[in-house]
């Protein structure tokens, strides 16, 4: 006879294992309908009213404790590449940076509490880092592999990542080469947490991969166009990268959904915390005012033409808004300043 823990290791991984979703998943793109009309039709997208989401919260935590970023480099990764990125998670607590600024973006995330009544922390680190240059778990990777390198990343005997259960978030980033299970058909990017019976520790994480070679026009849209759209043309990306410019805006919505519900049973709407629909999922699609549908809404140029919405430390980027609870829609940067 099983214990009570082996069994409920068993229940987890049957339903991690054999739900539609899985995991919390996210693709930047516009839908694929039969119509001209490009409308949102699944049911993690929705815009807009307040009388179509109910978004809740279950009582779980969230991330009130100052938040440290661990980024997993798995693959090939030019040095531009990591900066890129690096200086993303960086100014998410930037102060002094020009309007519209990611910090401003990131304000509407701490307006999410927990029980107590405490806010999401306004600060967000850059933490350890760790290269698995050599694909360790080949070019290949399931959702459970997955876990399987981030315990490799946090059991390594040489420089091995902090365990950080409380305020660390693991962000398994993969080169332009390698193909993750429902990569380019279902999502783009996910969050979950790993299995002490995989990792040896319960630590919320996000895979983000780089499309560029793959399927750029599903996960670095805008600066890269499905072929079903006929006429569609795609924007500049504003740091010249259009595989690593897509993940941007991936890596900040999984960020946002790990820090409000980083064991899914926090902030999220629907009846299913397997396949919930959390803060970002309900302004999929939309980076400007205006925005829904397929209308993107109003974003900025810069003096080369490249599209942004917010200013970094050093670069700008193009991320989504963000569903604030407080007022029932979509906010984006600086629309608390």
């Amino acid at each position: 006879m099983h214990s009570l823990p082996v069994i409920l290791v068993l229940t987890v991984l049957t339903v991690f294992l054999t739900s539609p979703a899985q995991v919390i998943g996210y693709r930047p793109y516009p839908p694929k309908t039969n119509g001209s009309d490009q409308i949102f039709d699944a049911s993690k997208k929705f815009e807009g009213s307040s009388n179509l989401v109910r978004l809740r919260y279950h009582m779980g935590p969230v991330l009130t404790n100052n938040i440290t970023v661990h980024p997993i480099w798995y693959g090939t990764w030019q040095k531009s590449q990591k900066k890129i990125i690096r200086e993303f998670i960086n100014s998410i607590s930037a102060v002094g940076s020009k309007r519209p600024s990611v910090s401003g973006w990131w304000k509407t995330v701490q307006l999410y509490t927990d029980q107590t009544g405490s806010n999401i922390t306004g600060t967000v680190r850059l933490g350890a880092e760790k290269n698995d240059r050599f694909y360790s778990h080949g070019k290949s990777l399931t959702r459970l592999s997955i876990q399987s390198v981030i315990k490799s990343a946090v059991g390594s005997r040489s420089r091995p990542l902090p365990v950080n259960p409380k305020s660390g978030l693991y962000l398994l980033l993969t080169a332009d080469d390698v193909y993750v299970q429902d990569f380019c058909g279902q999502v783009c990017g996910f969050h979950y947490f790993t299995f002490p019976s995989i990792v040896g520790f319960t630590l919320p994480y996000a895979w983000v991969g780089n499309s560029a070679k793959l399927c750029p026009g599903v996960c670095a849209y805008p600066f890269a166009v499905p072929e079903y759209i006929p006429g569609l043309k795609p924007v500049k990306s504003p740091n010249g990268d259009v595989g690593v410019d897509g993940m941007i805006s991936v890596i900040a919505h999984e960020i946002a959904e790990l820090a409000t519900n980083p064991l899914v049973n926090a902030w999220y709407a629907g009846p299913d915390p397997v396949a919930p629909v959390e803060i970002a999922d309900l302004c999929e699609g939309i980076y400007g005012t205006g925005g829904g549908g397929s209308y993107t809404g109003q974003m900025l140029n810069d003096h080369s033409g490249a599209t942004y919405n917010v200013n970094g430390i050093r670069r700008r980027y193009l991320i989504q808004w963000l569903w604030s609870h407080v007022v029932s829609y979509c906010t984006g940067p600086n629309a608390l300043d």
